[in-house]
């Protein structure tokens, strides 16, 4: 019976070890340039790049859910427990965000 929580769990934590891997933006600053191959070798360049990442703010909150009760008769019951709350903001956003000079967008 453990098994079920954790197979639930499994794509929550499969999104969050993906999301750096997609909540960023990254723009291209300078060409790249390979050696020249030859008797003798001249030093090459490789592609600079400015990447903005997302930022991401964790908390918890305290959310109501059903636990199973110990008893043998498997019935539950509500209990408060903490959850995370997860919080991106795309670079995009933060640009936005100081713009508005500390203005909440509704």
């Amino acid at each position: 019976m453990l098994k079920k929580p954790k197979m639930k769990l499994l794509p929550v934590v499969a999104s969050l070890c993906l999301l750096p891997l997609v909540a960023c933006s990254v723009e291209k600053t300078q060409e790249g340039k390979l050696p020249d191959v030859d008797v003798e070798v001249e030093e090459g360049q490789l592609p600079k790049y400015d990447a903005e990442t997302a930022e991401v703010t964790m908390t918890t909150k305290e959310k109501e859910v059903k636990v199973p009760d110990v008893d043998v008769d498997i019935s539950t019951e509500t209990e408060t427990i903490e959850v995370p709350d997860i919080e991106v903001t795309m670079p995009d956003e933060k640009e936005e965000d100081s713009e508005n000079d500390g203005e909440i967008n509704s």
